[in-house]
């Protein structure tokens, strides 16, 4: 199976420590100001979705839904995963314009 660009631009982020996951660790990166991204499965509980929406939207910081929590989890190397925050501006910026680049393809409309 080949692992898409997101996934690989994510798992490098993990491995050079730029990425928490975990509904807990995703709000203190929010609330701290070191998150450029956050990324919530599009299969997470309606309850997740809302709170990161509301969170990020109070503390300004780009939101993106994508993938399952299944394919997040695989991605950063670990059991799945409805939530995660990017800590890096490069990689933030990186993994928006690959997920805009992968609907595009697809062509569906955000």
């Amino acid at each position: 199976m080949r692992q898409n660009k997101v996934e690989s631009l994510l798992g490098l982020a993990m491995k050079s420590r730029n990425v928490v996951s975990g509904e807990f660790s995703v709000e203190e990166a929010i609330k701290r100001g070191t998150a450029y991204l956050v990324v919530v499965a599009c299969d997470a509980s309606e309850g997740t979705r809302k709170h990161f929406k509301d969170k990020c939207g109070f503390y300004q910081v780009p939101l993106v839904e994508y993938g399952t929590r299944e394919s997040l989890g695989h991605a950063l190397g670990k059991e799945m995963r409805a939530s995660l925050a990017i800590l890096n501006d490069g990689f933030a910026k990186a993994v928006c314009a690959q997920i805009d680049e992968t609907t595009k393809q697809m062509g569906v409309a955000e």
